[in-house]
């Protein structure tokens, strides 16, 4: 699996998370987190969606499209599961680890 298909889904997750967690009981207790979170999703979808317009320039049409339809598909899966407790914390894990591998997909891929 290429680091830019997996930061696709990582950073898809990562934003999608964030969406679906508004109950104040599924946030951070900690304002700064919370803030701290609000931007990595953030910073997330806008990656999600430069991985995405990378890979239908750069990459063949169906890598793009893969990583498009498998975002879609992990997205649902997550939000079929319905929210956890954990969700914030794996949101912030996948979303750094994300980043880190879309910023290794740019230089290196």
């Amino acid at each position: 699996m290429s680091a830019f298909f997996l930061s696709a889904l990582l950073l898809s997750v990562s934003a999608y998370i964030h969406t679906l967690s508004q109950d104040p009981a599924m946030r951070p207790a900690n304002p700064i987190a919370d803030q701290f979170w609000r931007g990595l999703s953030y910073l997330c979808l806008a990656g999600w969606v430069l991985i995405i317009l990378r890979g239908f320039y750069d990459r063949h049409w169906a890598d793009g499209l893969a990583a498009l339809l498998g975002s879609f598909a992990v997205n649902w899966w997550f939000g079929h599961r319905g929210p956890k407790r954990t969700w914030p914390g794996i949101s912030m894990l996948f979303g750094v680890v994300g980043l880190g591998l879309a910023t290794y997909s740019f230089l290196y891929e």
